[in-house]
C-alpha cells in the first residue's frame, strides 16, 4: 500500500491511496472538507465525506503524468516501471505541476 498527500495550491486537501493496481481510495481530508472556502480539486472528484474508489488510478491524477516519450524518459531516469502510474505520480508531480496540485509521499 501507497499513500500520497494531495496539497492544493499548498494546502492539504486529501490522501490518495493505492491499495494495489486493482484498487484506488481518494479521501478529503477533514479540516479541508469543512472549510467551505476550498473547492474541490476537480470536478470529476467533489467535495465529500465519502471515499472515492476506483479500479485504476483516477482520470484526475493520471491526467497530470506525462505521456509516450517524456514519460518512458522519465521512467528510466527515475528508475521506475512506465506501467506504474501511482509511482510516477508520487516522483514526478511534487513541486512543478501544471495547477494547482501536488503530491507529497508518505
Amino acid at each position: 500500500m501507497r499513500t500520497l498527500e494531495i496539497y492544493r495550491n499548498g494546502i492539504l486537501a486529501g490522501l490518495l491511496i493505492e491499495e494495489n493496481r486493482k484498487k484506488y481510495i481518494f479521501r478529503y481530508d477533514e479540516q479541508y472538507f469543512i472549510d467551505d472556502h476550498n473547492p474541490a480539486i476537480s470536478l470529476t472528484l467533489p467535495k465529500t465525506q465519502k471515499e472515492y474508489i476506483s479500479e485504476f488510478l483516477f482520470p484526475f491524477f493520471f491526467n497530470m503524468l506525462s505521456e509516450g516519450v517524456n514519460r518512458k524518459l522519465q521512467s528510466l531516469q527515475l528508475k521506475i516501471d512506465e506501467e506504474d502510474s501511482f509511482g510516477l505520480l508520487a516522483a514526478t508531480a511534487q513541486y512543478d505541476t501544471i495547477g494547482a496540485i501536488t503530491v507529497n509521499p508518505i
